[in-house]
């Protein structure tokens, strides 16, 4: 757990020396920056901006693999919206192989 949370801390130290020399900020505002900005402005702790990372990382695979099940589903059960999905793939795709 405490090198979980070192590893967070450094990540997070990273970010904000980024946010601290990039000169568009608006081409990396993400949450994690917003959090930062929120330490900063006084509105969180450290710790409070720790805790919200640590738990994108841990929770993002469990509810990307459930959101992307039932997406298939609904998908499944919509043969016209797969349709029409497959048309804008090929629309904008083309020719060109797909890749993960």
């Amino acid at each position: 757990s405490k090198d979980l949370k070192g590893a967070m801390e450094t990540l997070i130290e990273q970010k904000r020396q980024k946010l601290s020399t990039v000169e568009k900020l608006d081409e990396h505002m993400d949450f994690a920056s917003q959090l930062i900005f929120a330490q900063n402005r006084g509105d969180l702790t450290a710790e409070n901006v720790n805790q919200c990372v640590l738990e994108m990382m841990i929770a993002a695979p469990d509810t990307l693999s459930v959101t992307l099940f039932f997406m298939l589903i609904l998908i499944a059960e919509h043969p016209t919206v797969e349709e029409e999905m497959m048309r804008e793939i090929e629309a904008v795709v083309g020719k060109q192989e797909l890749q993960s």
